[in-house]
């Protein structure tokens, strides 16, 4: 009969609690800056320049058609042969902004292109300039109709996060594989992993769901 042992993984609960914690803030950086860019590149696609749009479009075209885990490959593993070195943790916040831009992007260029043309001409009769037109009143209603999808995309991210620990980064499931390597109770270890993973999830979206309206886009 197998006998399990959830005392021996929970034993290391500070270690867990360090993992998620990492989670946690590769998540909230990737999250700010990824949103971010993501905008800049919806709103280049949608009125930028011609030869912008094509540059993003390649852009967005190449992450969305990639594995997650190759582009963390490409930047910790063979950006060095340019010369150029990341840490573990600098190549995993790099890989998650890259890889979540691209998905945002499309996600806020869905809710721009639904923006009734209307609202925008009644915006420049009031003299406003473009970018005070889209700041003010093309963005926020846009942010509105897709912040479930842009939620769920931030929560993908961060689940897909734990492919970070195959760089060493020390984030939950890195923490999941060191406890199972020094108790050999894996099954233990990444069930553990799994439940907090879950916890994780639910709450970053209920906080999106609550940040939304009251800092990103008002009521």
């Amino acid at each position: 009969m197998i006998a399990f042992d959830f005392g021996a993984v929970l034993a290391e609960w500070p270690q867990l609690a360090k993992g998620a914690g990492v989670t946690l803030a590769l998540t909230a950086v990737s999250a700010s800056v990824g949103v971010a860019l993501g905008v800049v590149c919806a709103w280049t696609r949608t009125q930028g320049p011609a030869w912008a749009q094509r540059f993003v479009g390649a852009y967005v075209e190449a992450i969305r058609n990639t594995p997650f885990i190759v582009q963390l490959f490409f930047l910790f593993f063979g950006l060095p042969s340019a010369g150029v070195r990341l840490s573990p943790e600098l190549a995993s916040v790099l890989a998650m902004v890259i890889n979540l831009g691209a998905y945002a992007a499309e996600i806020v260029r869905g809710g721009l292109v639904a923006t009734p043309r209307g609202q925008v001409e009644a915006g420049l009769s009031l003299a406003l300039t473009e970018r005070q037109v889209f700041l003010r009143i093309v963005l926020p209603p846009a942010l509105k109709r897709v912040w479930p999808a842009l939620s769920s995309q931030i929560v993908i991210v961060m689940l897909g996060s734990a492919v970070c620990g195959q760089i060493s980064t020390a984030e939950l499931s890195f923490a999941a594989n060191l406890i199972q390597s020094r108790n050999f109770r894996a099954f233990e270890a990444y069930i553990v992993a799994t439940a907090v993973y879950l916890l994780l999830a639910i709450g970053v979206r209920q906080l999106m769901r609550w940040a939304g309206p009251r800092f990103v886009f008002g009521r």
